[in-house]
């Protein structure tokens, strides 16, 4: 016999197809709205990707892309085989690891601190102060920390010390991360927050009842709430470990920290815009990016096994 379709499935069935009818008599409406956002993204995001070609090439600005010479891989084999290559890939990685384990789990920790407090009022207060760094300007940030840091800066006033922080490798790195987390852990928190608030207060309260502690709680209420949102955060900042911007990084470099400062974004700056060598500096931001997509797969791959399954 043949089995009867469920009237639930006609219903979605013929929901579909009005939908579908709909935008076929209204096509000139959905393509007025969608034609300027098509337009600006075939723009300014895919007709430059024609320009990593120069990374092939001896580019001449003059000649032009059509105009200039192909080389091949030689600007990737003179970076692989630069005596600094290692020393830039290790910063980089080192900076983006550290970043990551040391600023992944704040935002989660304060959106179960903030899940706790039940004064709308207060909270809100809290929030406020916890966004506000996020809006501070990056160099404006750097400006803040070199102030804070200097020989005369409130730490050394503080600590009794004469100590300049901005001079020392093994503290740049530090000094990066622990800033980052000041300016952007609050805003990250509302992801979670929000998520949390899906959490069941019924189970809430019946764990409560039941004599479970602040931590039993979480684990068995407030976490199975937020977890699908915590594996796509992490999937996506490990997947993006090699995309550290050049501002922070060369806004905090001085001289005498560069052995930790120094990392591909910033020399990919300095080759392509300072020393003006275009094709050695696409050719790197290229292997960054690769790099960058690589990682991706492998950590969407990774988590998923670990998460029943569940990746991006």
């Amino acid at each position: 016999m043949e089995s009867v379709p469920a009237a639930g499935q006609k219903s979605n069935k013929g929901k579909a197809h009005n939908t579908l009818v709909y935008v076929r008599q209204h096509w000139q409406l959905y393509l007025l709205f969608l034609l300027p956002a098509l337009a600006l993204t075939l723009i300014f995001k895919y007709a430059p990707m024609g320009g990593i070609l120069i990374a092939f090439q001896k580019y001449n600005p003059i000649k032009g892309i059509l105009g200039s010479r192909w080389v091949g891989l030689k600007h990737f084999e003179r970076f692989l085989r630069s005596p600094d290559f290692m020393q830039y890939l290790v910063n980089t990685l080192k900076l983006s690891i550290y970043g990551l384990l040391w600023g992944f789990p704040v935002p989660i920790l304060l959106a179960f601190l903030l899940n706790r407090i039940e004064s709308k009022g207060i909270k809100k207060k809290i929030q406020l102060v916890l966004y506000m760094p996020n809006f501070v300007s990056v160099i404006v940030l750097c400006g803040i920390v070199r102030i804070f840091l200097s020989v005369t800066g409130p730490i050394n006033m503080l600590l009794g010390t004469q100590i300049n922080f901005m001079t020392m490798p093994e503290a740049f790195r530090s000094i990066y991360i622990i800033s980052g987390i000041w300016q952007g852990a609050g805003w990250a928190s509302i992801m979670y927050t929000a998520s949390l608030s899906n959490a069941s207060q019924d189970l809430k309260e019946a764990a409560v009842i039941d004599g479970a502690n602040i931590f039993q709680q979480i684990r068995a209420v407030e976490w199975p709430a937020i977890k699908d949102m915590v594996v796509i955060q992490f999937i996506l900042q490990a997947g993006n470990i090699m995309s550290i911007g050049f501002e922070k990084a060369y806004a905090l470099q001085t001289d005498l920290n560069l052995k930790t400062s120094e990392i591909i974004a910033t020399y990919v700056y300095k080759k392509g815009l300072i020393d003006g060598d275009y094709s050695f500096s696409t050719a790197v931001g290229l292997f960054n990016t690769v790099i960058n997509v690589i990682l991706l797969i492998i950590v969407n791959k990774i988590v998923a096994k670990m998460n029943d399954g569940k990746g991006l």
